[in-house]
This record gives structure tokens, C-alpha cells and sequence, in this order.
């Protein structure tokens, strides 16, 4: 390994591991690295891709956080040759363009999910298209999730939604808690698709679309498609890829 550069969480336990690590590990600025350690949480995690990804470099995250499903187990045995041996893997996120209520046009990225959340206490009340085909009429429900591969396993598994492989190709679209149609369960559509989500009913309804921590309130309609030109590129320990992750996860899903 040539440079790494050090990126924490200012939580005890990220800058405890990332001390550690300053002495174990040879460290530069993020221009002269051939990689980027990132220590903290999943959350952490995105907020970093997010904002380093232009600099073209590897991302190689340790969790400090709860579960850490797009992290790496902290061992401080041989931290410097799983760094070295990890492979690297790539995604791409969702583009999501929000048209709001007044008219101002938004945009952000997710590498987990679109989440479309009503603002009230009132139900929302929305459509889902995927192309030009009408997935849904009017979904009344507390909103719908569309989720990548990678983030299969995280807020659209707590909503009962499909774990993807994640070389599937594929979006995941998950309703939450909906009331009509009661028996709809979602569907799984290509990653090739646009999806388009509006609101049937702006005034009464409002609904908000967030973007993995990004979020956009009054949201009238949003297209989401899976931005190919933009690759994140995420290092994993040689036995704990991202792929059997999602394969564990299936496997305790079924069993469960």
C-alpha cells in the first residue's frame, strides 16, 4: 500500500481506532492517497462517499458504529495487510430529481434509496410509473421506498421489501404501510427503468423525498434512475464482501 488518508467520525470510538491506525499505517492528503479509510457508522459512510468521490479514489470503511453493513469488522491483527489485500467493488447510485410544490426543481444522490415519506398526519396519496408503464394508480400509504442492490438490506428490509443481489440489475420499489391497496407488496423493476412517483393530492397530502440523508419537503413529482456514468468504488476484506453480506441477509431473512 503506498498512501491512505484517514477520514472519522468525532465519536471516542472512531478517533481511538483512527490513532491506531495513524500508527500503523502509512498516511498522506486525499490528492497523494491511494486510498481513503473511512471510520464510523453506515451513515458516516454515505455522507463521506458523498463528498469525496470526485477525488476518484477507493473507499475502505472500518465501522465504529451499530451493524455497519457497508463497512469493515475493526481487528487490530494485521490491519495493514486487509487493506492491502481488500477487493474493491463498484455501485452506482440513484440520480433523484425532485419538482416541488412552487415549482423549484431539486436534485441529489442515493446509494441506499429514495424514500418518499408523508409530511403530515395525513396518508399520502401517490402514483408510481416506471417508464411509461403505470406500476400503481394511487397508493395511499405512509410513503414507498426505491432501493438499490446495496441498499436492499437496510430501510427497505426493515419495510419487508426484496434483499437484491447485487449484481441483479434490478430497483427494488416497497410501499410503507399501506392502506390501499392493502395486499400490495411493491415490485422489483430493471435498473435500467425511470421511475416517476407524483402526488395526487399536493394541498391535502404534502409529501417529503429524501434522497439517503438528503431531503427535499413538498415534494409534486420525483424521477428516479440509477445514474450508470457515476461509479462508487467500495474495498472489502477478502471474507467479508459486500455480496456475502447481502447473501447472509437473504439466507437469515428466509429463515427467519
Amino acid at each position: 500500500m503506498k498512501y491512505a488518508h484517514i477520514i472519522s467520525d468525532i465519536n471516542n470510538k472512531s478517533l481511538k481506532i483512527k490513532n491506531f491506525l495513524l500508527s500503523k499505517i502509512p498516511v498522506n492528503s486525499i490528492k497523494k492517497s491511494s486510498l481513503i479509510v473511512v471510520i464510523g457508522g453506515d451513515g458516516f459512510m454515505l455522507q463521506t462517499l458523498k463528498k469525496y468521490y470526485k477525488f476518484n479514489k477507493p473507499f475502505y470503511g472500518i465501522n465504529s458504529g451499530n451493524y455497519g453493513f457497508l463497512m469493515n469488522k475493526f481487528s487490530k491483527k494485521k490491519t495493514h495487510k486487509k487493506i492491502l489485500y481488500a477487493k474493491k467493488i463498484k455501485i452506482s447510485p440513484l440520480s433523484m430529481t425532485v419538482k416541488t410544490k412552487k415549482g423549484n426543481i431539486k436534485k441529489g444522490i442515493a446509494i441506499n434509496e429514495v424514500s418518499i415519506l408523508r409530511q403530515s398526519k395525513q396518508a399520502a396519496s401517490i402514483q408510481i410509473i416506471s417508464g411509461k408503464k403505470k406500476i400503481i394508480k394511487d397508493l395511499i400509504s405512509d410513503g414507498v421506498l426505491v432501493s438499490t442492490p446495496a441498499g436492499s438490506t437496510a430501510y427497505n428490509l426493515s419495510v419487508h421489501g426484496p434483499i437484491l443481489n447485487l449484481n441483479s440489475n434490478k430497483l427494488s420499489i416497497s410501499p410503507i404501510s399501506p392502506f390501499r391497496p392493502r395486499r400490495w407488496k411493491g415490485k422489483i423493476v430493471s435498473d435500467n427503468s425511470t421511475i416517476t412517483i407524483k402526488n395526487l393530492n399536493v394541498k391535502k397530502r404534502p409529501i417529503s423525498a429524501v434522497a439517503d440523508n438528503f431531503e427535499v419537503r413538498n415534494a409534486r413529482i420525483i424521477k428516479i434512475k440509477t445514474n450508470k456514468r457515476l461509479k462508487f468504488n467500495l474495498l472489502y476484506d477478502i471474507n467479508r464482501s459486500l455480496q456475502k453480506k447481502i447473501k447472509l441477509e437473504q439466507i437469515r431473512k428466509e429463515t427467519s
